[in-house]
């Protein structure tokens, strides 16, 4: 089957690659300059794969669909050419003294939604220094043990790489005006295929209701300093995490701010954010900041992720600030209802009342003949 993919931010590259593997003929279109352009939303982002942490602002789609991509990443990163920074350690949710009351309400919520098993566990302080000696300043702590990162520029690259190893035409440069049952229009005019996926994030717009939602990060280096698994502050006016990468790199980020300016980060995030950062771990105070970046994340108004298929074509937007977080169950779904089509399935596919992942915010048209 020849495919045509809008789109090659993280959705566009996954759905590539596993296309690509499943053997379809694959061509991605994205305006992006090149390979390497950091313009897709995947790219700035720390990869927090943290199902039970975004039970605080989502409900049980996305911690369902969270859940289900935690087993999918380590097979996915198993069979790409290079790697891509998957751990698997847990995470650690931390308060300072001053703050536990709001702190508590936080872990509250989170026991309240999540299912047996998920729940975060309070931590001792002798407990907490053997898992992480350099987190010194709060005063509770508590470990999400299913919960894991991703080295995002890696897995950007290791999905590109090994997507076109495969096979897999990348078309740089290329913007895609409108996406239509089977059809492209590109800038030298419309080009057919036997499927399509439109995956432009806010780029689908007009036809679909996506707005941008800003989020800063900052790369800092701090040599010798031991970290193994993501912190994420529970601070009463903001969330603030920290992930470990190779190479003594910490990626500090936390702003998600209802703008679309894509200008540099702001002077009050680099204060509030790395000084948040500081207070949890001392020894960033000698961490030299490398690298800072904004990006917009595409979010639908109900914040939740949206699947909509019809007849040779397949709309996928919405995954807001869980695009790490809930990528592969998405395209694992989106590529199985696929293959249901053409087998002739498609009455099964439709009468199903709920497939793995799927909820109210997941649309499968009855359109489909």
């Amino acid at each position: 089957m020849k495919i045509g993919i809008a789109g090659a931010g993280l959705l566009g590259r996954l759905l590539a690659f596993e296309a690509a593997r499943a053997g379809h003929e694959v061509d991605v279109f994205d305006p992006a300059p090149g390979v390497d352009a950091h313009v897709a939303a995947g790219w700035t982002a720390a990869g927090m794969l943290s199902p039970v942490a975004e039970l605080e602002c989502a409900g049980s789609e996305v911690f369902d669909l969270g859940l289900r991509s935690l087993a999918l990443w380590p097979r996915i990163a198993a069979a790409l050419d290079t790697p891509v920074g998957l751990r698997q350690d847990g995470s650690l949710l931390l308060a300072h003294r001053g703050d536990e009351g709001s702190a508590h309400r936080v872990v509250d919520l989170l026991k309240a939604k999540a299912p047996d098993g998920y729940a975060p566990a309070a931590l001792t302080p002798a407990v907490l220094r053997e898992l992480e000696p350099a987190v010194q300043g709060p005063s509770q702590a508590w470990l999400l043990p299913c919960e894991g990162s991703i080295h995002t520029v890696q897995a950007m690259a290791a999905l590109t790489d090994s997507a076109a190893a495969r096979g897999v035409r990348f078309h740089w440069g290329t913007p895609v005006a409108q996406v239509d049952a089977g059809e492209l229009l590109l800038p030298k005019g419309p080009q057919r295929f036997d499927w399509v996926f439109d995956v432009r994030g806010t780029g689908a717009r007009p036809q679909m209701p996506v707005r941008g939602v800003r989020g800063e990060i900052f790369w800092l280096h701090a040599p010798g300093l031991q970290l193994r698994r993501p912190l994420r502050l529970l601070h009463p006016r903001h969330r603030v995490y920290l992930v470990p990468r190779e190479g003594d790199i910490v990626i500090v980020g936390a702003s998600e701010i209802e703008s679309e300016d894509r200008s540099p980060v702001s002077l009050r995030s680099t204060v509030e954010l790395l000084a948040a950062a500081h207070s949890i771990v001392p020894e960033l105070a000698e961490a030299r900041i490398v690298h800072s970046e904004s990006n917009l994340r595409p979010a639908l108004p109900d914040n939740l992720p949206r699947v909509e298929t019809q007849a040779g074509m397949t709309r996928i937007n919405g995954l807001f600030r869980h695009g790490w977080l809930i990528a592969p169950a998405l395209v694992e779904d989106a590529l199985e209802a696929l293959d249901s089509r053409l087998r002739g399935n498609d009455e099964k596919e439709r009468s199903s009342p709920r497939r793995r992942g799927f909820s109210a915010s997941v649309l499968l048209d009855a359109a489909t003949p």
